[in-house]
């Protein structure tokens, strides 16, 4: 049984990550942090979580954590990892990985040295409805991918995280917040990288120093062109589609972790083959995939690489953004990352 610490336990916390620990089979939370004690405190004895602070060092130095969870807004993703790496604790992080490429550079060049396991929290790499597009492309069931489009939206007026309309904690609007899921599903679905990116953007009086709405066209090494349109200014709504030389597939609730995912695989027009899948076992996989990955000493699949690839995409956007030109995106080596380090930790539980 893995043993993690949350650092930032907020909204997501509550909603999403403690239903998927009550669910896990080797997971548990032993540990909580939030920036003030009596809150920390209050919420450690509501969720009857034995260990609570203030300080996400703290958290990481203490002996009943074996592995760490980075819950806290995107700017204090780096100090928070440092934080669990410093102290030799495996680390699961929270998406965006950083506010920036160079963050997340930071975060794999320092696990790395330290042999400490680091892994990003892509949620939807643990959902079952990923994993059918994913191998419905593979198998060649619409032939070579042609198109993509990944759409994200939800009415941000008076959310709750009322950060996410300041960049310097943000790190940006929904192209950071919601159009990572898009570009990270894409990327995966397709197993290719994207090479190029150009972004148009809009704000409003409500959008603070962020984006209210984005559309980012993308290429991708084999070939295929892909969209991404995000909005916190529409309802809520995630249709994913993959057109192929010989089929399409569509996708919608692409992103959702409570409703059903409604799969239709097209072929001349027609409908040829559904599928309804729910992905609400989705968190629970994750916490369990990365304990696993630590019990064993194998790797865990998403790991810190992953997120500063995508983390390449969304600065590439970002200038694109700004510039008005079509900005190429970098593609990160991929070396012996910092997951392969697994069975080299030695954690008090096991």
């Amino acid at each position: 049984m893995i043993r993690y610490g949350i650092v930032g336990f907020g909204l997501h916390a509550v909603r999403r990550l403690m239903p998927g620990f009550a669910m896990a089979t080797n997971s548990q939370v032993s540990a909580l942090s939030r920036s003030e004690l009596t809150k920390a405190r209050n919420s450690a004895a509501e969720y009857n979580v034995a260990h609570a602070f203030d300080s996400p060092l703290d958290l990481c130095r203490c002996p009943a954590v074996d592995a760490v969870f980075v819950s806290s807004p995107n700017s204090a993703h780096l100090s928070s990892v440092m934080a669990a790496i410093q102290s030799g604790k495996p680390v699961l992080c929270e998406k965006p990985m950083g506010l920036n490429s160079d963050e997340c550079r930071r975060m794999v060049d320092a696990a790395g040295h330290a042999k400490v396991v680091l892994g990003v929290a892509h949620i939807f790499r643990f959902a079952r409805s990923t994993a059918s597009l994913r191998e419905r492309v593979a198998a060649g069931q619409i032939g070579k991918p042609v198109l993509a489009r990944s759409e994200f939206s939800f009415a941000g007026h008076a959310h709750p995280r009322r950060w996410l309309t300041d960049a310097a904690i943000a790190g940006g609007g929904p192209i950071a917040d919601i159009g990572v899921h898009c570009v990270d599903a894409l990327r995966y679905i397709l197993d290719d990288e994207i090479t190029n990116i150009a972004a148009n953007t809009v704000s409003d009086a409500h959008s603070g120093d962020v984006e209210a709405s984005a559309v980012l066209s993308l290429r991708f090494v084999r070939g295929a062109l892909g969209s991404v349109l995000v909005s916190t200014r529409a309802e809520y709504r995630t249709p994913l589609e993959i057109v192929g030389e010989e089929g399409v597939l569509r996708a919608d609730n692409a992103f959702s972790v409570s409703d059903q995912v409604h799969i239709e695989l097209r072929k001349g027009g027609k409908v040829v083959d559904r599928e309804v899948i729910l992905n609400n076992d989705a968190f629970t996989c994750q916490v369990d995939t990365f304990s696993a990955a630590l019990e064993r000493g194998v790797q865990f699949p998403v790991p810190g690489e992953e997120g500063w690839q995508n983390q390449e995409v969304l600065d590439a956007a970002y200038r694109s953004a700004r510039t008005g030109k079509i900005e190429t995106v970098r593609i990160v080596e991929r070396t012996k990352t910092a997951a392969s380090y697994a069975g080299n930790n030695n954690y008090q539980s096991l």
